[in-house]
């Protein structure tokens, strides 16, 4: 079966009215760095304690690119991700983030990567609005604010407090919060997660457009449509971690096997 089609957003076009954090775009920014690759992971072994919960993974992830993980529930998709982010340390093989061990506790590590791995953390008093321009404020983010919020449908409820929003509303308050830091390198763990069509659509939009002015990504994702407009890579993780095609990667959602 055909993947459904993300209107506006596919991996060769860039959709139109799509407002990027100005960061990721910046061609100062990049140009002030070595031309290495984002993420380099040779026969990387993840998992907790002693044991692996996939197979070796081997990886080179360069600006401009989208690698999106893909398997079956369980596979080691979302600790690959955590081991790259710093937060698990790795149970074998070679790892480097920007040329270096990855480290959260480091002020280069935490502007250079944003990530959104499923947890959802408010400050119980401040609304969605204050919330933002907390976290703008915080990393020195020179986002639009307004952009961010408009395009993640949080207009309507940009006074509410945490407590009074449903589940997608937090989805996409949360997802704001990533969007509107400064990075080079963007980790999002299954961004689609109780969002609606419209939104989704949207978040295809801006991740293609990241992708386009020189962001790099490195996703998640059980939504074929998500994969195949957006991704210029994908690692199949499980018992033989390997990488597919777009086109394999899609198929293998779509037909049920991941």
């Amino acid at each position: 079966m055909a993947p459904e089609v993300i209107p506006g957003a596919s991996a060769r076009a860039c959709p139109v009215g799509i407002v990027l954090p100005t960061d990721p775009a910046n061609p100062a920014l990049w140009n002030s760095v070595r031309m290495e690759p984002i993420v380099t992971a040779r026969d990387l072994a993840v998992g907790y304690g002693t044991e692996p919960v996939c197979s070796p993974a081997t990886f080179t992830l360069e600006r401009g690119q989208a690698l999106f993980l893909v398997g079956v529930n369980g596979a080691g998709k979302s600790t690959l991700l955590r081991t790259a982010c710093g937060l698990l340390p790795p149970l074998g093989g070679q790892l480097t983030v920007l040329g270096h061990t990855p480290d959260p506790r480091s002020t280069a590590f935490r502007t250079a990567v944003a990530r959104d791995l499923g947890d959802e953390s408010f400050f119980p008093f401040l609304t969605v609005r204050e919330h933002l321009e907390l976290v703008q404020l915080g990393h020195g983010a020179t986002a639009d604010l307004e952009a961010v919020i408009t395009g993640l449908g949080l207009s309507a409820i940009a006074q509410a407090l945490p407590n009074r929003l449903s589940s997608g509303q937090r989805r996409r308050a949360v997802l704001a919060s990533v969007l509107l830091r400064p990075r080079r390198l963007l980790v999002l763990d299954e961004p689609e997660q109780r969002l609606d069509h419209s939104t989704r659509v949207m978040l295809a939009g801006r991740l293609v457009a990241e992708r386009e002015a020189g962001g790099t990504l490195l996703v998640v994702s059980h939504d074929p449509a998500l994969v195949d407009a957006v991704a210029t890579h994908v690692l199949l993780v499980g018992e033989d971690t390997r990488p597919l095609t777009v086109d394999e990667g899609v198929e293998a959602i779509e037909e049920g096997a991941l």
